[in-house]
Parts: structure tokens; C-alpha cells; sequence
């Protein structure tokens, strides 16, 4: 058996290329996998020659892009993903990907069939935030076909996805805030207006809120599930929130005494 060096040799283009054999249904398959870098290859080689050892190996011969994504949705991403980014990495690809270049073998794929499509989808109208959507679902589902030695890279690597300007909010200021609540004065949901002005709260974590979340004695709110609204008219559905965004409140004054007077009007409601 030749040393591992011999079996990876550097292309013209300057890519390293590893060589090795895959036992297949159809007999034996030289596989080939590519990287920029000796020790790259060499390490990916060396677990393709594991997986090849123990009977594993991925053939791409005759897949198509959509037979890949929705493997990989399916398959891969499912496991990791919450119930709304699985529907919406869902709708991407149903609704853009596929139908794009579905078709195409993902061996085929290039950089310029993703560039082109996201021209092709911006000059629709879709925002660049959308875009940059299509692009996530994209570059994670191909990265992963590098790792399973489907593909020598990532084509979506070298797209340059559009750039997002953000939009500085302006918030209310004390006065504007004060205006706000006095016209409000009366409304069904006024208290959820003080509670979001003062506690700062994003729309779904206010809308998403338990009294189980709230200790009006302590004065403290819990922030828990919160409301999200699926893309493509998936309706609103209850989801956790990331760690980051877990955390517990104080209370204000007057956001406990809205919470109370709230609740005196749902037991009121309810009798």
C-alpha cells in the first residue's frame, strides 16, 4: 500500500487532490478530495479512508442539488434545528434553491449559479435580508457536503451575499412614551403597551408571556417562550429562546400595577 503522501499529489490550479479507493456496490471507485491546504487534505483524507475501511462512502455521481438539500434538511439539519427555523430553512429551499438549480448535479454547482441567483432574486424585489436567508441555508447545507467529501468545496464560500444597511431606530422619548400611554388609556391592551415600555421587551417575548413567568410580589418577569411568526404563512407558533435572550426583569412600579390590574380583568372575564 503506498504512504498516505503518495496518495495526495498538488493540481495546477494549486489545489491539493487525495486519492483513495471505496469499495461500491458497482465494485471498487477511485474517490478524490480536494483543499487548498496539504494538511487539510490530509487529515479529511485520512477519515475518508476510515469511513471507505469500514464499509461507508457517499457517492454523488447522479445527485441532484434538490436530492442533496432535501437530504440534508431531512436528514442532517432536522436534529439541530427549533420548529421555526426548520420551516423556514424548509421554505428556502422549496422555494428558491430547488427551483433555481435543482436539477443541476451538485457536483456541477458553481459560484456563479449561486451569484447569478441571488442577482436573479434581487432584481425580483426580494429584500438582501432575504437574500442573505437563502445564503445560511445554502453555505451550511454545502458545507457539509465538503465534510462528506460530496463536493471539493464550498462554492458558496466564494459568493459575495448582498450587504444589509441597517436602519437606525428611533425610539420614543420620554414625552412621545407619556403621549403613547395616555392615548392608549382605555384600550384592551394598554397594559401590554406599559409593560413593553418599560420593561423594553421585544414583541414576541411580550406577547409570549405566562403568569407563570411573573412574580409580581418580587417584582421580577421571567423572560420564557415567546411568539414567533412562520414565513411563507405558517401562522404563529410558541418557541424557546436562545440562550442569550433567557433572562429575568425587574419590574418597574407601574408595569407590576398594570400586570395586577390585567389580571384583576381576566379573573373578571372569566367569572
Amino acid at each position: 500500500m503506498p504512504a498516505k503522501g503518495d496518495r495526495i499529489t498538488k493540481r495546477k490550479d494549486g489545489l491539493f487532490q487525495g486519492m483513495y479507493t471505496a469499495q461500491t456496490p458497482d465494485g471498487p471507485k477511485r474517490k478524490y478530495i480536494y483543499g487548498r491546504k496539504y494538511k487539510e487534505v490530509e487529515k479529511r483524507l485520512a477519515e475518508a479512508m476510515g469511513d471507505a475501511a469500514k464499509g461507508i462512502y457517499f457517492d454523488d455521481e447522479n445527485q441532484t442539488v434538490a436530492q442533496y438539500m432535501e437530504r440534508w434538511i431531512e436528514d442532517s439539519a432536522r436534529g439541530d434545528l427549533g420548529h421555526r427555523a426548520y420551516h423556514n430553512y424548509k421554505l428556502q429551499i422549496t422555494r428558491h434553491i430547488s427551483p433555481a438549480f435543482g436539477r443541476l448535479k451538485l457536483s456541477k454547482l458553481t459560484a456563479a449559479h449561486i451569484q447569478s441567483l441571488y442577482a436573479a432574486k434581487l432584481r425580483d424585489g426580494l429584500k438582501p435580508s432575504s437574500v442573505r436567508y437563502i445564503h445560511a441555508v445554502l453555505h451550511r447545507a454545502l458545507e457539509q457536503a465538503v465534510r462528506f467529501n460530496l463536493i471539493p468545496f464550498n462554492p458558496a464560500a466564494r459568493v459575495d451575499p448582498p450587504k444589509i444597511r441597517q436602519e437606525e431606530i428611533t425610539p420614543l422619548d420620554a414625552e412621545q412614551a407619556r403621549s403613547f400611554l395616555h392615548a392608549a388609556r382605555g384600550d384592551r391592551f394598554e397594559e401590554l403597551y406599559v409593560l413593553s415600555l418599560t420593561t423594553e421587551l421585544r414583541m414576541g417575548e411580550a406577547l409570549g408571556l405566562r403568569w407563570s413567568d411573573v412574580d409580581l410580589d418580587a417584582g421580577t418577569l421571567r423572560v420564557n417562550p415567546q411568539v414567533q411568526r412562520m414565513r411563507g404563512g405558517g401562522g404563529l407558533v410558541f418557541s424557546e429562546p436562545k440562550n442569550a435572550s433567557r433572562r429575568t426583569l425587574e419590574l418597574p412600579k407601574r408595569a407590576v400595577e398594570a400586570l395586577r390590574s390585567h389580571r384583576k380583568k381576566q379573573a373578571e372575564e372569566r367569572s
